[in-house]
C-alpha cells in the first residue's frame, strides 16, 4: 500500500484503486481534498483534530458512496446517512474494496481526572501492515510492521512512547500527531525514540504531502 502523511493524525492509504482516509481533523488544512478522492473514512475518536465533522458530514452529502466507521460517539455524531456511517467497536473487521482494517482498543489515553476519557479505538491493516492507534498508547496484540506514533499532545509522554513501542515491537515507525511540538520538539523526539535512541527501531518525520510505499 501506499501512505500519503498529512499534517497531525491524518494519513491516506492507497492500495489496488482504493483510498481511505484515517482521522481527518481540524488541525489537517488538505483535509477536504484528502476525503474528496476517499472511498472510506476511519475515525478513530471525536477530538476535533481526529474528526472534523462538518467537513465528512458534508463529503457523506457530496459523495454518495461514500463510508465513515467510528465509535459509537463519531456515529451518533453523522448519523445513520443511509446506512453508510458504521459504529465500530474493538473485535470488529472492517473491510472496504482491497483493505481490511481490525478494530483495536477502548479508550483514549488519560490527560486528567478531570477531563472526560473518550473511548478510542485503533485500526490494523491488512494483517498487520500498518497500525494507526489514535490517542491511546495500546498494543493490538498482533504483528505490527509499521506503527504510527503520536508524538505529541496533553497525554503523551516520552517515556511511556518507549515502552509502547517496545511492546509493539514494529519495524518501522512513522511519527504523527505532531503539530504540538517545534521542528526542533520533533528532531529531538525522533532522536530519543529512534534507532539509536530508546527503541532501536528506525522512526521517520514525514512532511505533510510525502507518500512512502508500506
Amino acid at each position: 500500500m501506499k501512505l500519503t502523511k498529512h499534517a497531525h493524525a491524518c494519513v491516506t492509504l492507497e492500495k489496488d484503486g482504493t483510498r481511505l482516509v484515517i482521522d481527518p481533523g481540524t488541525f489537517t488544512p488538505d483535509a477536504a481534498a484528502a476525503v474528496a478522492r476517499a472511498h472510506a473514512v476511519l475515525i478513530t475518536h471525536e477530538h476535533f483534530d481526529h474528526f472534523d465533522s462538518a467537513l465528512v458530514a458534508a463529503a457523506l452529502e457530496a459523495q454518495p458512496d461514500l463510508h465513515v466507521y467510528g465509535t459509537a460517539a463519531v456515529a451518533a455524531t453523522l448519523g445513520g446517512r443511509g446506512g453508510r456511517v458504521h459504529a465500530v467497536a474493538a473485535g470488529d473487521t472492517v473491510t472496504v474494496g482491497s483493505f481490511t482494517a481490525t478494530v483495536h482498543g477502548h479508550r483514549h489515553a488519560l490527560i486528567h481526572a478531570d477531563l472526560p476519557c473518550p473511548d478510542n479505538v485503533g485500526y490494523l491493516l491488512d494483517d498487520g501492515a500498518l497500525y494507526h492507534p489514535g490517542d491511546a498508547y495500546f498494543a493490538p496484540g498482533a504483528p505490527v510492521r509499521t506503527l504510527l506514533l503520536p508524538t505529541s499532545g496533553p497525554w503523551t509522554k516520552l517515556g511511556e512512547a518507549a515502552d509502547y513501542v517496545r511492546a509493539v515491537g514494529p519495524e518501522r515507525v512513522i511519527q504523527i500527531h505532531e503539530l504540538m511540538l517545534s521542528d526542533l520538539g520533533q528532531h529531538s523526539t525522533a532522536t530519543i525514540l529512534g534507532e539509536e535512541g530508546l527503541t532501536g527501531t528506525p522512526i521517520d518525520r514525514l512532511a505533510p504531502g510525502t507518500t512512502v510505499q508500506l
